[in-house]
């Protein structure tokens, strides 16, 4: 059964520019496709918190060009499948003036040739490079790509020395991408991959692959690519082998779920990963420290629990659709689409956004941290 979340957040609003004012009491309208249910939960609702929590700080600010946000998600229930049927209703019948999500690659796959028809914002919160890569014209996105957690991955590697990887990936659309992205860069790097094994985002175990692993001899380290609850259970798999290689994660598990999901087994796991989750352990000079702190204590006090990086993509997207809605004086579709590709300079969750014509997210691999799970918590290894 399909779950239904639309949230109308109203406050008073006074007028940031001038504005006419049969317009100014219509609501800008934030449409969103997100997974707050199901195996990708730990993704989604940190997001969905996200946007309802500072749409309603927008708000309390004034909102945007003197009008109210109105705040429109609906729940995928982590079912890629279901995301294109939402992004059809809310261009067709909520008639939102941008779209932020969705959470998964498989998602927001489904929901690019809708918005691509309708000319709408589409501000995804997904992984894969293959979101904007071919570059499309209304679509972005906020987190890091595949293709740059694999090279950040290699290149700890090396500092280790390590240079023969095996490689363990989800069947998702997220897992098959980074499988793709991880193999083309590997050969870049000088990393052999020794072993190339899959499971599928709804197994319950992953033994009989991680087995074949453990049976290469010349595997000096072993990188999932997953997301949500599996490579948690992947985790606990590996513990219960004794499989003792090197584990790294991407950042398909920066949350603070992984940790808890996965339980001691998690102890030494390595990942890139936005600086967000270790916000207080980020030099006082770094230009990102204001931004990750102040979200992380907004997030913290509104809902009582840790940070997570999907929920800065989230923050990150209704940012950068905030700044170019200023920027171009307007909610005009086509205006606000060139102000966000004209992005430069914004400091987000994820890192300093300069987006161009051809590069609809605008980070580079710099903006990766490495972190290591130690005692139960992230810690920084550069």
């Amino acid at each position: 059964m399909q779950r239904f979340v639309k949230t109308a957040v109203a406050a008073l609003s006074f007028a940031a520019v001038a504005a006419v004012p049969a317009l100014a009491a219509d609501p800008i309208k934030i449409g969103s496709v997100l997974s707050v249910t199901g195996p990708a939960a730990f993704l989604g609702d940190p997001e969905a918190k996200t946007l309802q929590l500072y749409v309603e700080k927008l708000n309390a600010a004034g909102g945007l060009l003197g009008r109210k946000l109105e705040l429109v998600t609906y729940d995928d229930g982590s079912d890629a499948a279901k995301a294109n049927g939402f992004t059809k209703r809310l261009i067709e019948d909520d008639k939102v003036d941008v779209i932020l999500g969705g959470t998964t690659t498989g998602a927001t796959m489904g929901m690019v040739p809708l918005v691509e028809k309708a000319e709408v914002p589409f501000i995804s919160l997904a992984g894969a490079v293959v979101i904007v890569e071919p570059v499309k014209k209304w679509v972005f996105k906020t987190p890091h790509t595949d293709r740059m957690a694999a090279e950040r991955v290699f290149a700890d590697m090396k500092k280790r020395g390590f240079s023969k990887l095996a490689l363990l990936s989800e069947t998702s659309g997220f897992g098959q991408s980074g499988r793709k992205e991880t193999i083309a860069a590997a050969a870049k790097a000088g990393i052999e991959i020794v072993a190339d094994e899959t499971y599928g985002p709804k197994d319950t175990d992953v033994t009989a692959q991680l087995t074949k692993i453990k049976g290469i001899a010349g595997a000096q380290a072993l990188l999932v690519f997953g997301l949500g609850q599996g490579p948690a259970i992947v985790t606990k798999n590996i513990a219960q082998l004794g499989l003792e290689l090197p584990h790294y994660e991407s950042h398909g598990v920066a949350s603070e779920s992984y940790i808890k999901l996965s339980g001691d087994a998690a102890e030494g796991v390595r990942l890139p990963a936005a600086a967000l989750i270790v916000a207080d352990d980020l030099p006082a000079n770094d230009p990102q420290k204001p931004v990750v702190v102040g979200y992380s204590k907004a997030y913290t006090e509104a809902f009582k629990s840790g940070v997570s990086t999907f929920g800065g993509h989230a923050y990150d997207a209704l940012m950068i659709y905030a700044d170019a809605v200023k920027r171009a004086g307007t909610t005009d579709k086509a205006k606000v689409r060139d102000a966000i590709e004209a992005t430069k300079g914004f400091v987000g969750t994820g890192g300093v956004v300069n987006m161009s014509v051809t590069d609809h997210m605008g980070l580079d691999v710099t903006a990766f941290k490495m972190l290591e799970i130690k005692g139960g918590k992230w810690t920084l290894v550069d």
